[in-house]
């Protein structure tokens, strides 16, 4: 198989912060969308300093010629109702199906410690029982299950500090959903929690929907864990940057892919301070990387 259909986007983490203003707060928006197309960036998922209306947002993106790619919803069904999930994303997935978005990126944040920099990792919430997985999953597929409705794929994303950080939580989650309940395979995560990326890719790309390319400095993880930090502060300190960058080996990872026909978005996040890892340089460089890796992968094997 030679073909590969896959597109290159960015999230605007590697420009300003959402969760953390003083990392690139000052940055205009025009200067992430200018600097990302001049790269070559095909799209951008959303941050807070793009526009809210639909219309606006389209306008906006279309200056620069690049796709709106998606956008995190903060879930809260590992507490919440499924109707208030519903009323809560409506407005934000009305916005994605009129920007042409293929998937919704969820994020669950109840109880999670991930933008609390003074609580350790290890402080996360976890469910006390099966029957606290089995009645979030039920939750997960009614939301997802309205979401096709809309014609927009859930892209479930692991994240550290939330309820769902490591491959057996995300074994769990994926043997309890159905097939409604998409993945987004964050590579940096998985590793940070524990995992091998290439390996914990294997276990669930049928259900890959949607991929975050980030990348891990060892020695900072290491460090992070071994000194229990928060999540914040292991941002703070460097623990992400681009792919190319840090430890992990995205070649087999893009392989898998494209041997299981996985067709949509790859992101480059790698939330860092862009006064010590410059945005454009550091954009540019996993661009570079990713660009390259796909292109080997599209070559025609000569026998």
């Amino acid at each position: 198989m030679t073909d590969f259909d896959v597109r290159i986007g960015i999230n605007p983490i590697s420009w300003s912060n959402d969760d953390l203003p003083q990392l690139g707060g000052h940055i205009p928006l025009e200067t992430c969308l200018q600097e990302g197309a001049e790269i070559g960036y095909a799209g951008f998922e959303l941050g807070n300093k793009f526009p809210k209306d639909p219309q606006a947002l389209r306008d906006k993106m279309a200056e620069y010629g690049v796709a709106v790619v998606s956008g995190w919803h903060s879930g809260h069904l590992a507490e919440g109702s499924v109707e208030d999930e519903i009323a809560a994303a409506t407005a934000h997935v009305d916005k994605l199906v009129f920007n042409g978005c293929q998937v919704l990126v969820y994020g669950e944040v109840a109880g999670s410690v991930q933008g609390q920099q003074q609580t350790p990792l290890s402080q996360r919430p976890r469910f006390a029982s099966q029957q606290q997985w089995r009645d979030y999953a039920a939750r997960l597929d009614a939301f997802a299950a309205w979401l096709k409705g809309r014609g927009i794929t859930l892209a479930y994303h692991h994240h550290m500090g939330a309820y769902c950080e490591t491959s057996a939580d995300l074994d769990l989650l994926m043997s309890l959903t159905g097939p409604d309940v998409g993945l987004l395979f964050d590579t940096g995560h998985i590793t940070f929690a524990g995992g091998d990326a290439y390996v914990e890719l294997l276990k669930h790309v049928d259900r890959v929907v949607h991929v975050h390319c980030k990348d891990v400095r060892r020695t900072v993880m290491q460090q992070a864990r071994a000194e229990n930090w928060s999540f914040l502060d292991a941002v703070l300190k460097g623990v992400f940057t681009v792919p190319g960058d840090g430890m992990i080996d995205f070649a087999p990872i893009l392989a898998t892919l494209q041997r299981h026909g996985y067709r949509g978005w790859l992101v480059v996040e790698a939330e860092q301070d862009p006064a010590l890892a410059p945005s454009y340089e550091y954009a540019k460089k996993g661009y570079d990387y990713l660009a390259a890796l796909c292109a080997s992968l599209r070559q025609p094997v000569v026998a």
